[in-house]
């Protein structure tokens, strides 16, 4: 199948099955009935870029596209190699001089996000998109141009000294919790760090729940972690089960990244079973690393004795 062909698709069914009330303005749809009429006739330019950038060679941002891979003549997979710029925006038409739309990208675009990525993954359909059509990103009408720059020289979000920042834009409460007194070491352009975001996420979606690398939360956690993997003679189900229930994972006010701070946090799961649960001035509870002074072994054992964690 081809790009023409995809795109088409992709447009028909947007235009078929759109509810303009709920998710294109009716301008959109008009739009997008425009678009498809214009690719069915495939009136491509004759001249290419040539043709468009004798209205928006003046356009820096526009120009910018010749400084990256996008707009590499050199590279039989860009664009530019191709059909140019209506590889991307749709042929031209009757645009110069008539206004006939061309596809327009971005939060001001004329089409819906939906059908902007289509013309992405016409080139960009692979193993490491093949979750995207289901992924937390599509279901919040996020498009790829909410992320990447394609008419730039480096798409900022690959650079990891500013993907993080970039993804907190959106993603506020997590910017929220690397400020936190426990975080894990992020780098952003402020922080010097050793992690980020797609260290532990996959942006373009995963079988996995929050778009996870690994299969699981833990899984996930292992591959820094691989101490705490066990598996152990003596065992906490509360660590088997999700490091989650004890860490919170983007940053605490707590040392670890714990949720809470013992004995509160044990006594989630361990109700008073024999211990003296009253939390007194300098009780085995409030000195110390209370639970932990004895359970110190907290994550597994595997000594012949640790059967209740403490060697």
């Amino acid at each position: 199948m081809n790009k023409l062909t995809q795109v088409m698709q992709a447009l028909t069914v947007g235009v078929l099955f759109s509810v303009p009330s709920l998710t294109l303005a009716a301008t959109e749809s008009s739009v997008q009935t425009q678009l498809l009429d214009k690719f069915q006739s495939g009136q491509y330019s004759s001249k290419g870029a040539d043709s468009c950038l004798m209205c928006h060679r003046k356009d820096q941002s526009v120009m910018a596209i010749f400084s990256g891979v996008h707009g590499d003549l050199a590279h039989s997979n860009s664009p530019m190699a191709n059909l140019q710029c209506e590889s991307c925006h749709g042929p031209q038409g009757k645009h110069r001089g008539k206004n006939e739309p061309m596809i327009v990208f971005g939060s001001d675009g004329n089409v819906s996000a939906e059908l902007q990525d289509s013309v992405c993954l016409s080139c960009h359909q692979d193993s490491e998109r093949m979750s995207w059509h289901d992924s937390m990103h599509v279901q919040a009408e996020v498009s790829c141009v909410s992320c990447h720059q394609v008419h730039s020289a480096s798409d900022p979000i690959l650079d990891r000294s500013q993907q993080v920042g970039r993804c907190v834009e959106c993603h506020s409460e997590q910017r929220s919790d690397l400020h936190k007194r426990s975080a894990h070491p992020m780098q952003t352009n402020t922080q010097a760090g050793s992690m980020v975001c797609s260290d532990c996420h996959a942006s373009h979606g995963s079988m996995s729940d929050a778009a996870l690398l690994q299969p699981s939360t833990n899984d996930n956690c292992y591959q820094c972690h691989a101490e705490k993997r066990g598996p152990f003679l003596w065992e906490h189900q509360g660590v088997v089960d999700d490091c989650s229930n004890c860490h919170d994972v983007h940053g605490s006010v707590n040392d670890n990244l714990l949720k809470r701070k013992a004995p509160q946090l044990c006594q989630n799961c361990h109700q008073p079973d024999g211990h003296q649960f009253n939390v007194e001035p300098d009780s085995v509870f409030s000195s110390g690393q209370s639970c932990l002074n004895c359970h110190n072994q907290i994550h597994g054992s595997n000594h012949p004795s640790g059967n209740y964690l403490r060697k």
